[in-house]
């Protein structure tokens, strides 16, 4: 029978509706301006906190519409923006340093709705307002990092292959490390362990010494290094935005060398400055016991050692090789020790845990210093605009005689203050950056700039939409009806769609793509009525214009949508910010439209016509 749906195209057509205007209702409810207050220890906030937070804000006579305990987080949502911002104020000034509090938009949706998943679409900052830094990598000192590190591995290979050699370096002003062996056999056997070890490096021979090798990254390597010091520091300042409290953060990779951070809501920027643009970490080296330090201190160093001030002024000779490196650090708690002095304890991964034990194994009555290493921002350009590398700070914070082997954890002492060690455990349980990261733009959008930007991309959907819908209705008559009915039910897909995909944000450029998919999603209708109408022209029944109408103008309509979901596809893996973001909404309502225009349509008109005596068309 022509022009009639089973039973379960009816039901899927109704399902995938009902799930689209589901997960888009978070939408109507909005959002309420809101204060997040999380711990800064890693520890959980708890009923007392939240008393603590009540009674400050009662105390500057501010009604909150809710406070509440939720998942170790104190959610503090507010009828409008000003007393949110007043009693940011108030935390912030008499709130215990152990906590911080955040400002944000919370949704709003009934908690029914959260517990099924629904959640509001993500705002960006050109919508909600906030903070947006761009962050450059020095890929320069995480290139030395990775040399020096191979450097002591080769060292640390060959010594407990029983490889002897005379010295490996590397080469002053170059990418490589110069390897020395004692004898020709010796060399061709390091050789040979070392490319086993590691294929992707580059093997040369030194042709002015026999017993000598070059190893040098190659290409590969050296994008390896550069993508692992991205993604590496993006994850780092992701854990870092978490001590911040922002809710739906965006970070994401710009180019070769630059990272992206978005963060709704805040417009305060100083304490994000602070916690994101910290390059802190440790490093664990031993102390050079044989050392003169008064003639270290005036120039004469020994070879393979340094010499660095203590935080209280004197010198410090220490063997370069490091014993640890923070990037092993996994968890970092400030407290205090037996005699109530501040400390931090220190947790490692199995693999620093493992490099700790080797080393005190062997070091028991020796001393360990902890290096703090600090990359301060040079706040200069070259003259391409592009920000100088950091300045690199290195300041013995501890000295300490190793009187027993040490594994995953340990303490280190000796810090100044409590303030000191809290700060200290923050930086290292956020974690150590690969390499320095600083920040070279800066903008905030205030929070009414954004809701113009709503207001505006609301009004050209909403006029978009009611142009489209009058002039189907009348061209089209009671197919344009049906036609508008997929075409608001393409919309709420739309929404719904991008409400439940995580990553998806709203953006300006977002609002025009579904501005642009209105006018896509009814062109598909206007080719299958156009086809429809040849139908009866050339004397088909109504029924039979129907069904060929649908059948020849698919192939079409299918062809024109792919290749735009190709350019769609293509823009979003090559493009950035506003690219993506406008990639993203056409892409999900090219696929939406289909659905609505297609099948949506013909199963109305299927359910409507279908199996019936028909003799004319409202067309």
């Amino acid at each position: 029978m022509l022009n009639k749906y089973p039973l379960w195209k009816y039901l899927l057509v109704l399902t995938v509706l009902l799930m689209g205007m589901l997960y888009a209702a978070p939408n109507l409810y909005g959002r309420d301006p809101a204060i997040q207050v999380s711990g800064t220890k890693g520890a959980s906030a708890d009923l007392t906190v939240l008393e603590q937070v009540n009674t400050i804000i009662n105390k500057h006579q501010l009604t909150p519409k809710s406070s509440r305990l939720e998942n170790g987080q104190i959610l503090v949502r507010f009828k409008n923006v000003e007393d949110q911002l007043k009693a940011q104020d108030a935390l912030r000034e008499e709130l215990s340093s152990e906590y911080i509090s955040a400002i944000n938009m919370t949704p709003a949706q009934p908690e029914w709705l959260k517990q099924l998943g629904g959640n509001p679409m993500k705002l960006g900052l050109d919508l909600s307002g906030g903070v947006h830094f761009t962050m450059e990598v020095d890929m320069s000192t995480a290139l030395d990092n990775a040399l020096s590190q191979m450097e002591q591995d080769f060292r640390s290979s060959l010594r407990d292959e029983k490889l002897r050699y005379r010295t490996v370096r590397r080469v002053a002003g170059s990418e490589r490390i110069l390897v020395e062996m004692r004898s020709a056999e010796d060399k061709d056997a390091a050789e040979r362990f070392l490319k086993k070890r590691d294929p992707l490096n580059v093997f040369t021979d030194d042709s002015s010494n026999e017993n000598a090798f070059y190893v040098a990254l190659s290409e590969q390597k050296l994008k390896e290094i550069r993508d692992y010091a991205i993604k590496q520091n993006e994850t780092i300042i992701r854990n870092r935005i978490n001590q911040l409290g922002v809710a739906e953060p965006n970070v994401q990779r710009q180019g070769a060398e630059r990272i992206i951070v978005q963060l709704p809501g805040v417009q305060d920027t100083a304490l994000a400055k602070e916690i994101l643009g910290a390059t802190a970490t440790l490093e664990f080296r031993e102390v050079d016991e044989e050392a003169d330090v008064r003639a270290a201190a005036e120039g004469r160093v020994p070879p393979g050692a340094e010499v660095l001030k203590h935080k209280d002024g004197y010198p410090v000779v220490l063997k370069k090789r490091v014993i640890l490196e923070g990037s092993h650090i996994t968890g970092a708690q400030n407290s205090l020790d037996e005699y109530q002095r501040p400390q931090v304890n220190i947790n490692l991964d199995s693999a620093g845990g493992a490099k700790m034990n080797a080393f005190t194994k062997r070091a028991i009555g020796k001393r360990m210093a902890t290096v703090f290493i600090e990359y301060k921002p040079s706040g200069k350009k070259d003259a391409n605009g592009k920000a100088l590398p950091p300045t690199k700070v290195e300041e013995v914070i501890n000295v300490a005689t190793i009187q027993a082997r040490l594994n995953s954890s340990f303490r280190i002492t000796g810090i100044d203050s409590p303030a000191e060690a809290h700060n200290l455990a923050l930086l290292l349980r956020a974690g150590a950056l690969v390499a320095p990261i600083q920040i070279v733009e800066e903008r905030t959008v205030g929070p009414s700039l954004g809701q113009e930007n709503i207001d505006a991309g609301m009004m050209a959907v909403v006029l978009g939409f009611v142009f489209v819908l009058a002039f189907m209705a009348i061209y089209y008559k009671g197919f344009g009806l049906i036609a508008n009915l997929a075409l608001a039910a393409n919309l709420v897909m739309i929404v719904g769609v991008m409400s439940m995909i995580p990553g998806a944000t709203l953006t300006l450029p977002g609002i025009a793509g579904i501005v642009l998919t209105v006018g896509m999603a009814v062109d598909a209708n206007v080719l299958i009525f156009e086809r429809i109408r040849e139908e009866l022209a050339e004397g088909r029944s109504p029924q039979q214009a129907v069904h060929h109408g649908y059948d020849s103008a698919f192939s079409t309509i299918f062809d024109a949508n792919i290749t735009t979901l190709i350019a769609a596809i293509i823009l979003f893996a090559v493009g950035t910010g506003p690219i993506a973001g406008f990639a993203v909404t056409l892409a999900i309502g090219i696929m939406t439209s289909m659905f609505t225009a297609i099948v949506g349509t013909r199963a109305v008109v299927n359910l409507l016509i279908g199996g019936k005596k028909v003799t004319k068309l409202s067309i």
